[in-house]
């Protein structure tokens, strides 16, 4: 089976010309790097072993053509994705494939600690001295006295020496194999589509880590033809970033440091010092809420330590231990400086769709900030609850969402444990929605103490406290 797709469904629904075309634009070097990996994993027989890890840039849509396994990377974190799957999965071929603007920059950390790991991946840097996608700004690359959109009058001393990649990774303990190659004539063209091949080799054969730099054309920004793009980059570009192989140990490299992962839960348990134990279930289901539907969306925000993040894992606890789906998402906003930090929780029948919750069925507000942040986005006929403690005039709210004004931070102050707070905040949010048995959050809390069991008794306290501060129901007032 080729590599490259016969046919681009993914292109525009593949509609007209486009079902044959790439992205690119014209002249684009991103083609034919392609092409060569495309090449390299079908000539290797690896292609059901291949995983192709993409970041924002132009390469974004590199799923688009190869027919392996793909994955998406934020801006910059191909490598910890690529690691994640290579060590996961040793037998895999993992190729992080990246531009300038994303490796050489916001990807600079990940790039450096992935090389000089030496794990086996294969990196294939894609240079054209620009970012591409992002409207031809100055990157970490861009030759000095070239013209960007950052720099308009050209790249001076000020704004830094372009970063030479090859030459940093060649610097490195862990790479076994680094080159520069380029595009602009047929004879580099072969010198790239070895290098391309080689790199994948070695990380088949488990020799170690590659990096494979090719410096590529963008006629577009560069505001050249195909052939003047060429020559700049043959005539500017290699001059400060001289081709060639700049390390090379590949011959007497063997990568033997595999620790082979293991799946089994028994295993885990015992790496973790925990027990294989069955969750009791105290519910009868699915919450009942006057919402309907399978998911059910909850919000806890306040400042650094308000405990919202730990409120809600208790409350993804308690769904995964009666047998529910549940995620939580943590959010750090400027906590730090009175702003607001927020985690969503979203609890499924079967299956958590999507993990953000843009409008909670519930909000739990810690402070004012939180709540004039979120108590617009409750869902209607949703509750806002919030600590009446320290938030006297709650922020106007959507129709039909009910205020829930419980004075959290006083209740566990009364319990002479301000901390506790958060837990006072699940026990009205019970009280108030009914989501949950008592029980089903007092065992989560039990065990998420059994290293401190004397913090037992406050907490069941605290909880009791904030379920009697409500009035039971999602419909009636609290």
């Amino acid at each position: 089976m080729s590599v490259f797709y016969e046919r681009f469904e993914r292109h525009d629904h593949a509609e007209g010309i486009k079902g044959r075309s790439t992205h690119y634009c014209p002249g684009c070097g991103h083609g034919l790097v392609h092409r060569y990996l495309a090449e390299a994993i079908e000539e290797l027989g690896i292609q059901d072993r291949t995983i192709a890890v993409s970041p924002v840039g132009c390469s974004v849509f590199l799923y688009y053509y190869l027919d392996v396994g793909h994955t998406q990377a934020a801006h910059g974190r191909a490598p910890a994705v690529a690691l994640g799957h290579k060590l996961s999965n040793p037998d895999s071929v993992v190729v992080s494939y990246q531009g300038d603007g994303d490796l050489a920059s916001i990807g600079l950390t990940e790039i450096l600690h992935a090389a000089q790991l030496g794990v086996p991946l294969s990196v294939v840097f894609v240079n054209n001295a620009i970012y591409g996608m992002t409207g031809g700004q100055t990157a970490p690359t861009t030759l000095i006295g070239q013209k960007t959109t950052t720099s308009p009058y050209g790249r001076d001393a000020s704004m830094g020496q372009p970063l030479k990649m090859a030459e940093l990774m060649a610097q490195l303990d862990g790479p076994v194999y680094v080159e520069r190659v380029a595009l602009f004539d047929a004879k580099q063209r072969v010198r790239a589509s070895k290098a391309v091949k080689k790199g994948l080799k070695l990380q088949a054969e488990g020799k170690g880590f590659s990096f494979v730099e090719v410096l590529a054309e963008c006629p577009t920004h560069l505001r050249m033809g195909a052939e003047e793009a060429e020559r700049w980059v043959k005539e500017k570009m290699v001059p400060v970033f001289p081709l060639g192989v700049k390390k090379d140990v590949s011959a007497t490299a063997s990568w033997g440091a595999w620790h082979t992962p293991t799946y089994e839960t028994g295993a885990v348990l015992e790496a973790i010092d925990a027990r294989e134990t069955e969750a009791q279930r105290f519910a009868k289901g699915f919450p009942e809420t006057p919402f309907g539907g399978d998911e059910l969306g909850l919000k806890f925000a306040g400042s650094g330590g308000d405990g919202a993040q730990t409120a809600a894992m208790l409350m993804v606890h308690a769904a995964v231990n009666e047998g529910l789906d549940a995620t939580h998402i943590p959010s750090y906003g400027p906590e730090s400086r009175g702003g607001t930090s927020y985690a969503d929780v979203r609890i499924a029948r079967s299956q958590v769709l999507s993990p953000d919750v843009p409008s909670p069925h519930a909000l739990v507000a810690f402070n004012a900030p939180s709540l004039a942040k979120f108590g617009p986005s409750v869902a209607p006929g949703g509750i806002a609850l919030y600590d009446r403690s320290v938030i006297r005039e709650p922020h106007a709210l959507p129709p039909g969402v009910r205020a829930v004004g419980v004075p959290l931070s006083e209740i566990a102050a009364e319990l002479g444990q301000p901390l506790v707070k958060n837990v006072v905040a699940i026990g009205a949010l019970l009280g108030a929605t009914g989501i949950f048995p008592a029980e089903t959050v007092l065992a989560v809390i039990r065990q998420a103490l059994q290293k401190r069991p004397a913090l037992v008794g406050v907490n069941a306290e605290a909880f009791a406290r904030g379920a009697r501060a409500v009035e039971r129901g999602w419909g009636r007032a609290g």
